[in-house]
């Protein structure tokens, strides 16, 4: 198998998923927790973006560089590149959300340990 960029891109991609939930099935701490989800989410978009690339196409731009009747054979597929902009900035108001909650928890417990919650659990 030969090393693309592709390739590469969709290697680093699944590492950082396996990072970020290792990260977040062995933390205790609600802070670093929600980093490897990030880290996580960050993986799952370096895989779109790398599903999406294909090689010797240009950027999807109507211009003079492509005309119109080659742009099918010629550009990348916008979809993933769309997709993964929209993952990112839901991602980022899932960050936030999950931050406002762990502050009212650590104002409310005074502590970000997983294991001093116990209110909820059966």
């Amino acid at each position: 198998m030969a090393l693309t960029i592709s390739n590469i891109a969709m290697t680093a991609g699944f590492l950082l998923i396996l990072i970020g939930l290792y990260g977040a099935l062995t933390n205790r701490n609600i802070l670093r927790m929600i980093v490897c989800f990030t880290v996580a989410s960050t993986g799952v978009h370096v895989v779109l973006v790398a599903v999406g690339y294909l090689p010797g196409r240009t950027a999807p731009i109507m211009d003079a560089a492509v005309p119109v009747q080659e742009a099918a054979a010629r550009i990348i597929d916008p979809v993933p590149q769309a997709l993964v902009l929209t993952a990112i900035v839901i991602g980022v108001g899932i960050t936030a959300l999950m931050l406002a909650y762990a502050y009212k928890l650590y104002e409310t417990k005074h502590t970000l340990d997983i294991g001093k919650y116990m209110e909820l659990k059966w």
